[in-house]
């Protein structure tokens, strides 16, 4: 059958597909909570959920950087990926020989075509439209606004989290004003931090493993705002790990 992803490709699958590739953390977790763990054949080593999946699957490399020779061998007959977290390349090179189908996140709308979507292609409708039922009570209404705020996910050199990103809309659902006013992951200085004066600075777990070391450096460098350490998961993951995200903002 013909499905288009979220890139708006044309992708065949020529089958209900029982040997599945994600080369994406956040729809590795979203499979398995679609029933779909036994279908999963490669996974990457960033596929932390569900806990222990790694062990039981075939490592097929990095979100950046695939082992063809692995992924070949495994024979998929449907290979999921990201436009933002994978490279064009490497997506080409795979899609000479399987179905890759591609996700485009944004927001949340976005997030409940994906899960339709893929419940779509592997024949479990009935379990995306309960996931998505429960991301819309989840993320009904929004939370109580707390400030303006700066989210780095990098630091040297420092990366701020801009327009047009999941990790922005999602920001915007917990409450702060993202004060970014560039577009996508723009680099930002100690001077430009200091010019916006933000009243959060939020370091994020991921993809830079920001700690409590990392912490007191932006308290002395930033004595204006509040530092916080958050969890990069629950504000970047757009599967079914959202389902966490509502409560976590609400402690924040």
């Amino acid at each position: 059958m013909k499905y288009l992803d979220q890139m708006n490709r044309k992708v065949w699958i020529g089958r209900k597909p029982e040997r599945i590739v994600s080369l994406v953390p956040s729809l590795t977790e979203l499979l398995v909570d679609l029933g779909l763990g036994d279908k999963l054949v490669g996974v990457t080593k960033f596929c932390n959920h569900p806990k222990g999946l790694k062990k039981e699957k075939v490592i097929v490399g990095g979100t950046k950087n695939f082992h063809f020779d692995k992924i070949k061998s495994l024979q998929p007959d449907l290979i999921i990926g990201n436009k933002e977290e994978n490279y064009k390349e490497g997506i080409e090179r795979l899609e000479k020989d399987f179905p890759v189908w591609v996700s485009d996140v944004e927001d949340l709308g976005d997030v409940l075509v994906l899960i339709w979507a893929i419940g779509e292609i592997t024949d479990t409708k009935e379990k995306a439209k309960s996931l998505n039922q429960l991301m819309l009570r989840d993320m009904e209404g929004g939370f109580l606004k707390k400030g303006t705020s700066i989210y780095l996910i990098w630091k040297n050199p420092m990366i701020a989290v801009g327009r047009y990103t999941f990790i922005d809309t999602m920001m915007v659902r917990a409450g702060f004003i993202n004060i970014v006013s560039q577009e996508r992951y723009p680099e930002i200085t100690e001077e430009e931090i200091r010019a916006l004066e933000p009243e959060y600075i939020l370091l994020s777990t991921e993809p830079y493993p920001f700690n409590e070391k990392d912490k007191a450096q932006f308290k002395k460098k930033f004595p204006f705002s509040q530092i916080k350490l958050v969890d990069g998961e629950l504000f970047s993951w757009y599967g079914s790990r959202l389902l966490y995200s509502s409560e976590y903002f609400k402690k924040l």
